[in-house]
């Protein structure tokens, strides 16, 4: 069994129990102790599992990863995925930028354009394009997160209505084998509902971590975007989806990191 087949089969027996031991995945796998830690390690890195002493178990489906560690994961694959984006982005567009780290990446590829109407929910995103004299950078209202400096509440969704943008650039937690799009939020979930009713197309960012992993709080489904843009081939089911829904997939595998 090559490493991509046991990646998916390990995330599937944890989906089933909930924690192996590496003594269990040892002889399930039939493979060295330091290979399934390695293993182990590099699907931890990505955030699809959590390490544990002795084994591993899944995240959370309910409490997001910590901002200040979700900034650095896939840190390299998130700057492929926004220089994808911001090359599909043209000059003098206007656009909603919401919540997440890879839309804060994002943000910074888009630094060169020219002329872009951004309104966002993200103070971290605002902090980024302030300094651009030829953008015009709108921030909602509403109320402010301690931990990740993302706008939320019914005074945002409010504000995000009064626009329509030529393009709505989102992030996710999870993308399940469905289709469904899911979040951790539910406030923040509704934000994103009002951006993609207020986008004339839709660009979802994820990068391989967020395929099949699980979250609470169903945001719509993969049928809603225009453009996924990602880093990694989806699971069959998801591409499934993709191709039947005539959503454009764009994989940024060979494009130049930041």
């Amino acid at each position: 069994m090559n490493q991509h087949r046991r990646h998916d089969a390990i995330l599937t027996l944890l989906k089933r129990q909930g924690y192996a031991s590496i003594e269990q995945l040892v002889q399930d796998f039939d493979v060295t102790p330091q290979t399934i830690r390695r293993d182990l390690n590099l699907l931890a890195a990505e955030g699809y599992l959590r390490r544990v002493h002795g084994g591993a178990g899944l995240e959370s489906s309910t409490v997001n990863t910590a901002y200040q560690t979700r900034k650095t994961l896939n840190l390299e694959a998130k700057q492929r995925i926004a220089q994808l984006v911001a090359s599909r982005i043209p000059d003098h567009s206007s656009l909603f930028i919401n919540i997440g780290t890879t839309n804060e990446v994002v943000a910074e590829a888009l630094r060169n354009h020219q002329g872009l109407e951004v309104i966002t929910n993200n103070l971290n995103v605002a902090a980024i394009l302030q300094h651009k004299e030829d953008f015009n950078v709108i921030v909602a209202g509403g109320q402010v997160r301690s931990r990740d400096g993302g706008i939320i509440g019914e005074a945002t969704i409010d504000f995000i209505h009064q626009f329509k943008v030529d393009y709505g650039i989102i992030g996710i937690s999870g993308i399940d084998e469905d289709g469904s799009l899911l979040e951790f939020d539910y406030q923040e979930v509704r934000v994103a509902q009002a951006i993609i009713a207020n986008s004339r197309q839709v660009f979802l960012l994820a990068d391989n971590s967020k395929f099949r992993r699980n979250a609470v709080v169903r945001q719509g489904n993969i049928a809603q975007i225009d453009a996924l843009f990602t880093d990694r081939q989806p699971p069959d089911s998801i591409l499934h989806l993709i191709e039947a829904n005539d959503v454009a997939l764009y994989i940024a595998e060979n494009a130049p990191s930041l």
